[in-house]
């Protein structure tokens, strides 16, 4: 074996050790968070780890970029590593692979890529459990996509959407022809322009991050009520904004969607607890806004372990 190879190996060996320990602590609540990313701005895995720990998470799905490329798709590169200097499908495999009791990997491709199907479906042989973040310039009813939506049926995992206007994932309002389409894909919604669109009145779709009263009825509330197939991510800045916005609304939001939320931290913070930690953010949020304890509960830890299969 090369020094190199040993070294890295001995590195997740302690990481792991680490881990196992701390869990051995026990949580008297485990928390599954669905939204994480290795090198994540280049954080280091040993401050990732411990920032789950930190916050509470007792499982965590890395979700991988896809390859570095120069293409539209990839806005000439700019969006490459997630627009977050993440990394790809290896590290997150071999990361949570060194740490199973505490971390699942997600599957990921630019979709454009003729390989990208291959390259996906590689991963979701070796344990992949979720499709995403799925994070490109692309119509989302693009032939591209749909190919990755069969391949998600062909598997039974999810698929993870990043919606930004203009940006990711174009045709958020046409979307709904592929939930019907794909009525055996779980798909899951995430960022700016999903959790804007809470709102019916949210008819600027430039404002990433609205503020004030929420009126029920906005697109992303109709997809959570009227596809079983239709889920929704907490996570980012953009979950924590939508959650805290108009609280009033929320309350009832969490119980009438309280099958179809999952919680995510999406945070690039080594905290991992207090103010300068969003996930931490989006912990307390949820356990003060939800109606009851069996609700915080689906959010934090149920809807992910039965839809993830974890």
């Amino acid at each position: 074996m090369k020094r190199r190879d040993f070294l890295t190996g001995s590195s997740f060996g302690l990481i792991a050790l680490a881990v196992q320990g701390d869990a051995a602590d026990g949580a008297d609540e485990p928390i599954i968070d669905i939204h994480q990313h290795v090198g994540y701005t280049g954080r280091s895995d040993e401050a990732l780890i411990a920032h789950q720990r930190a916050m509470g998470a007792t499982m965590t799905v890395l979700l991988p970029a896809g390859r570095p490329v120069i293409t539209a798709s990839t806005h000439e590169g700019v969006s490459n590593g997630l627009q977050a200097q993440c990394l790809g499908n290896e590290e997150c495999r071999r990361l949570a692979r060194a740490n199973r009791h505490a971390f699942a990997f997600g599957a990921n491709e630019v979709p454009d890529l003729a390989d990208a199907t291959t390259i996906i479906e590689g991963y979701l042989r070796r344990g992949a459990v979720i499709i995403g973040e799925q994070k490109f310039g692309v119509e989302c009813d693009s032939p591209e996509m749909e190919r990755i939506y069969h391949l998600a049926e062909v598997h039974h995992v999810p698929v993870l959407m990043h919606w930004q206007f203009q940006m990711y994932n174009y045709g958020f309002e046409r979307f709904y022809k592929m939930l019907d389409k794909y009525r055996r894909v779980n798909f899951i919604g995430h960022a700016q322009t999903w959790w804007a669109n809470i709102d019916q009145n949210n008819h600027d779709q430039s404002v990433m991050y609205p503020k004030g009263p929420v009126t029920v009825g906005g697109v992303t509330d109709r997809y959570l009520s009227d596809y079983a197939n239709m889920y929704g991510d907490l996570s980012a800045g953009s979950g924590l904004n939508a959650l805290t916005r108009d609280e009033g609304f929320t309350r009832d939001f969490l119980v009438r969607h309280q099958n179809k939320l999952l919680f995510g931290s999406d945070c690039t913070d080594v905290e991992g607890s207090g103010p300068a930690c969003q996930g931490a953010q989006t912990i307390a949020a949820i356990r003060r806004l939800a109606a009851n304890k069996s609700i915080e509960r689906k959010l934090l830890y149920q809807n992910a372990k039965t839809l993830l299969r974890l």
